[in-house]
Parts: C-alpha cells; sequence; structure tokens
C-alpha cells in the first residue's frame, strides 16, 4: 500500500463504472467531483456510479465557494490582442455579445486600470470602462473564453459573502448524498472553515480547505489549524501572488501543515501534458516527485482524468512516480536512523542556527569535511572555514556560503587550544567582530573517524576580555 495518495477528478472521460474501476484499479485513492460544471444531477448520477464501482473510494466534492467563474455560454469567444471583450454581471446574455460572470458585483469593485486574468492566468485583460453593468476590457492577448473559467482579479478587495447561496445548496447536496469530503475555494482565514463546518452541522463531510490566494498565506498556520484537510490550487495561487513564489508557497504549506500533521492535496497541472499525449514531461516528473518528498499526503489530477484522452495512463503513471518518490524518501530515512556523530552534529547545528541569533558560523577544519557538513544545511548565517592547508582554503569557496581562511599553524591533536587562536586570528582581521555571536564547530583529540565532534557558541566580545586579545 503506498503511503502517498492520487485524487482522480471524475468527468465526461470517465464518468461510467467501467472507467471508475480502471482508474482505481490504476492507483485511484479519491475521487474528486468539480462543483463548478455539470448540474447537481449529473453529480448525483456520478456519485451513484462511484459508490457501485469503487465502494471504498472517498468522494470529495470541490465546491465553488467564493471563486469568480464565467457562466455556462453558449458561444465561447475568441479574440485577438487587442479586441474589445465585454464581461458582465448580467447572467442573461450566453456569450455572443458579452460574457456572463458569476459574481454580481464585480462591476462594482473594478475600476479603469485594473487588470482581469482568466483560466489561471493564460488570458489577461485590462479594463477600460466600467457602462452600468457590463466591464469593458481589452484582451491582451490572444485566446479563447471558455465556460466556467476562473476569474482573477489580483489587488483588487472583492466583496464576494464568506458564504454564498450556490455554497449553502452544495453543502446540503453533499450531506443527502454523503459525500466524505468537500473542497472549499478560496478561504482566508478560520472563521471561513469555522463557518462551513457550522452549516454542515456535525462531522462529516471533512473539510477540504483551498490555500489560492494572498489571503490564504497570511493566514496560513489559523487555517490550517482549523481545517481537516488542505489544498495547494496552484493555479489560482499562482495568479493571486506571483508566478515565481508558488513553489516556494507550496513548500511553506507543507512544512506548516506537517508540523500539525495536516493532510495536503498538491493540485494544478501535475499531469497536464497528459490531456493529450500519452506520456509526462521530465519537468512534470521531478514536480510529482519534488512534492512527494517535501511531504505532500496526496496528488491530485484534474484535467487529465476529467477530459483528457489518456486518464487512465495518467493514474498509472502518477502511481509509479509517486511510489518511487516514496521508496526514495523511505530508503533516505532508513539510511538516516544511525549513530554516526557528524550528520547528527551537522542537524545540531542548523537546529541552533535557525532558533538562536547566532550571527556566524566558524568552522575549524583541515579537510574542509566540518565546513562541508555545516553548509549542507544551508543556514542564512556565513560560515568562515579556518584551515591550515592553503589550498584546502581556497577550495572552500566553492561550498555554499562558505568563506576559506588559511591559517599558518599547527591544529593540536592532544587540546583545543588552537580553537581560540583560529578565533582571535578571524577578529584581527575584522571578518569578526565584538558584536558576533559565532557557533564554532571543530574536531577535539582526533582519532580515525572522529570528526566534527564539538560545538561552542560565544559572542566574540566576551572571548576577547577573557583572552585579552588587543
Amino acid at each position: 500500500m503506498s503511503l502517498r495518495k492520487i485524487v482522480a477528478t471524475i468527468g465526461p472521460a470517465t464518468a461510467s463504472e467501467a472507467a471508475i474501476r480502471r482508474l482505481a484499479a490504476g492507483g485511484m485513492n479519491v475521487a474528486r467531483l468539480n462543483g463548478s460544471h455539470a448540474t447537481l444531477e449529473w453529480h448525483a448520477a456520478t456519485i451513484g456510479l462511484l459508490r457501485a464501482a469503487a465502494p471504498a473510494v472517498p468522494i470529495l466534492l470541490d465546491i465553488p465557494g467564493r471563486k469568480i467563474r464565467t457562466v455556462q455560454l453558449a458561444h465561447e469567444p475568441t479574440f485577438a490582442s487587442g479586441d474589445t471583450i465585454v464581461l458582465t454581471t448580467d447572467v442573461s446574455h450566453d456569450g455572443r455579445e458579452k460574457v456572463p460572470v458569476n459574481y454580481g458585483e464585480l462591476h462594482r469593485d473594478l475600476a479603469s486600470g485594473d487588470v482581469i486574468l482568466a483560466d489561471d492566468g493564460q488570458l489577461r485583460f485590462t479594463v477600460l470602462r466600467i457602462a452600468g453593468r457590463d466591464i469593458v476590457c481589452r484582451a491582451d492577448a490572444a485566446g479563447t473564453l471558455r465556460s466556467a473559467k476562473g476569474i482573477n482579479v489580483p489587488l483588487v478587495m472583492l466583496r464576494t459573502a464568506l458564504v454564498t447561496d450556490r455554497d449553502r445548496r452544495m453543502l446540503e447536496f453533499a450531506r443527502a448524498h454523503g459525500v466524505d469530503l468537500v473542497g472549499i475555494s478560496f478561504v482566508e482565514t478560520a472563521r471561513h472553515v469555522s463557518a462551513i463546518r457550522d452549516l454542515i452541522g456535525g462531522a462529516r463531510p471533512r473539510i477540504v480547505a483551498k490555500i489560492e490566494n494572498r489571503g490564504a498565506m497570511d493566514h496560513l498556520e489559523e487555517i490550517v489549524a482549523e481545517a481537516d484537510a488542505i489544498m495547494i490550487d496552484r493555479g489560482d495561487l499562482s495568479v493571486e501572488t506571483t508566478l515565481e513564489s508558488v513553489a516556494l508557497s507550496q513548500k511553506r504549506i507543507l512544512g506548516v501543515a506537517r508540523r500539525v500533521a495536516c493532510p495536503v492535496i498538491v493540485a494544478t497541472e501535475m499531469l497536464h501534458s497528459m490531456i493529450a499525449s500519452a506520456s509526462p514531461t521530465k519537468a512534470e516528473v521531478s514536480d510529482i516527485t519534488n512534492a512527494v518528498l517535501d511531504g505532500a499526503s496526496a496528488l491530485m489530477l484534474s484535467g487529465e482524468t476529467a477530459i483528457g484522452a489518456f486518464p487512465f495512463e495518467a493514474v498509472s503513471t502518477m502511481r509509479r512516480i509517486v511510489d518511487h518518490a516514496a521508496r526514495f524518501a523511505e530508503g533516505v530515512q532508513a539510511a538516516q536512523a544511525d549513530d554516526a556523530i557528524p550528520p547528527a552534529m551537522s542537524d545540531a547545528v542548523g537546529l541552533l542556527c535557525a532558533r538562536t541569533p547566532i550571527t556566524k558560523i566558524v568552522a575549524v577544519t583541515i579537510s574542509g569535511f566540518a565546513a562541508q557538513m555545516v553548509a549542507s544545511q544551508h543556514p542564512r548565517q556565513p560560515i568562515l572555514a579556518v584551515s591550515n592547508d592553503a589550498a584546502n582554503a581556497r577550495a572552500f569557496n566553492l561550498l555554499p556560503g562558505v568563506t576559506g581562511v588559511h591559517l599558518d599553524m599547527a591544529f593540536s591533536k592532544r587540546s583545543t587550544d588552537h580553537i581560540p587562536r583560529c578565533l582571535e586570528h578571524l577578529w584581527r582581521e575584522s571578518l569578526v567582530d565584538d558584536t558576533d555571536l559565532v557557533l564554532v564547530v571543530a574536531v577535539g583529540y582526533p582519532k580515525s573517524g572522529n570528526r566534527m565532534n564539538l560545538i561552542e557558541v560565544h559572542r566574540v566580545a566576551d572571548l576577547r576580555q577573557a583572552l585579552g586579545w588587543a
């Protein structure tokens, strides 16, 4: 049994008993229904198929919540860069002249010059003017605006309700049909999770809070503490924050959730290329692998299994990648479970540097082993690696965060007297000063295999006074 789970979205490509059985056999652990698409009647019928074909598989119903989307369109407009396109809060339109959205106050919240992004940021529009309920925009790139696509307005405070009438209807539907989990979009506070829990009125369905904007990142700890599970929606998160911060946000979310044992689903474009291709890209394989190594509890397939040409191949491919990464992680943990002193000392240095006001690290080392072990922790503090071998000292500069320092003196094997002399040298060379709190790593009384067994912490001013440096 794999320790990492796969969430597969059921859609037109897989909404049959035979397809569901194949998905479950290939590695699907959770079946997801996207409440932003199809009707409640379709979802009810699909829940019936899931219960018949895979009764042990839990069902996650993803509720749109506060997410703004285009409505179902009779005509999906295609446009060129520079064309004018009109969004509207008047839902009587069908897409031919104007494209309606499901948030009735959007025209009140926007102004000329605001930027609107659609379809996970693939489409960009600039607001030219507001005319009644119409939002007249310029298309900044060519494309097609399709039905039920997400609309994002970064940096604009929207007045959407915390819980919508549609949320209430869909939560009633989820309870009535025995759904196991509900995903709540655009959660920004623990209060939002609590409001949903009050509406549910019991322990089931469990709540999956979706982290997908700046507000959620600002209140991450309280949301993680309140929710039953977390989903990282990287599509909206990349649009609502910045593209370059998404991977770092993912790592932060996983770290916060791991500390309180909250399960995390990593979602969006995990195997996006497999919507149209039978094979993944190398980048997608790396993405899945790193999510597993960072501690993801589950990984999600969306369009890959809902509308893709290769849904079963996508699930089996993800299962192979996930299991391979999980076995590697387990092997690393097993290899680290030994009594070797240097790795333990390296971990201790990392912990001290993270939790104390250390300003510099000094590694007293001939070969550079101590400097290498400390650098592997990637501490924020600069590392000064002191050696009595000039060539080694030069080579230390290859290590991340390390400056090699040569000191022409003998390093004793019978005492640790050379360590304060190294610190004095650094002080005299102005590489450390009285304000520094230094962490020193070294080897004391070395014998074969006895490497980096000493840690000291000193205020440089105290050393100068105690040892009479002048």
